[in-house]
């Protein structure tokens, strides 16, 4: 059996999917990626993931992970029998979002981390999940530290324009997104499922970008319906 592959957000590690792992494991074999953490850019990682990982790949992405799901099916979609593609955008950063993360890498090159990350919580989480997943989130960030948040932040700004792919993909495709997703809104998961011949969409309610923390229920039965129909 085809073990399905997650690919961790930006400076994220395993402990992002910590409600997913038990509860699919027990449905179908799976690994944790962590090529986003040892190569400097996405074309890098889906070339790295492709030759560590022969065969058939079932891949579920969220944020930059959806990014790079999408990469790796650019380069082998031969290969994939089928993508998630969670809280994430198909699109390439605008110059906006660019001058955005550069000013943030000066931060974190000047030693800023923490303050940068402490700003941008209210980004990341949907205002009734803040409080409770905040302290957990800021850990594991800190854990992949300051050169990752350089590296990947680069890695995504250098990323090109996926939506002339989607049209071609022809595989199952799940599209989840948080209802109140900031970073990446609900209008890029509607774009990617309406492009995408045959996939399916789920916006989530009092969710934002943490979705796998913020509203992890109902993305483990997102994800058994779609293991299910494969």
């Amino acid at each position: 059996m085809t073990p399905i592959t997650l690919l961790p957000g930006l400076a994220c590690d395993a402990e992002l999917w910590r409600d997913q792992v038990p509860a699919l494991s027990a449905l179908h074999p799976l690994r944790v990626a962590d090529v986003h953490t040892r190569f400097a850019t996405l074309p890098q990682m889906a070339a790295a993931l492709l030759a560590e990982q022969p065969g058939e790949l079932i891949l579920c992405g969220t944020s930059m992970g959806g990014m790079l799901a999408l990469e790796v099916q650019r380069q082998a979609p031969q290969r994939i029998k089928a993508l998630a593609l969670l809280a994430t955008s198909a699109r390439a950063d605008t110059p906006e979002l660019i001058q955005l993360r550069s000013d943030a890498i000066r931060l974190f090159e000047q030693g800023r981390m923490r303050e940068v990350l402490q700003a941008n919580l209210a980004f990341a989480f949907d205002p009734a999940n803040e409080a409770k997943l905040a302290s957990a989130y800021l850990s594991m960030i800190e854990r992949a530290g300051a050169a990752q948040l350089i590296a990947q932040n680069r890695a995504v700004m250098a990323r090109p324009d996926s939506r002339p792919l989607l049209a071609g993909i022809r595989c199952p495709v799940l599209v989840v997104c948080g209802r109140s997703d900031l970073l990446t809104p609900p209008e890029h998961s509607l774009e990617i499922a309406a492009a995408i011949p045959g996939a399916r969409l789920a916006l989530i309610e009092d969710c934002g970008h943490l979705l796998t923390w913020e509203q992890p229920g109902q993305v483990n039965r997102l994800l058994a319906d779609w293991l299910a129909g494969l």
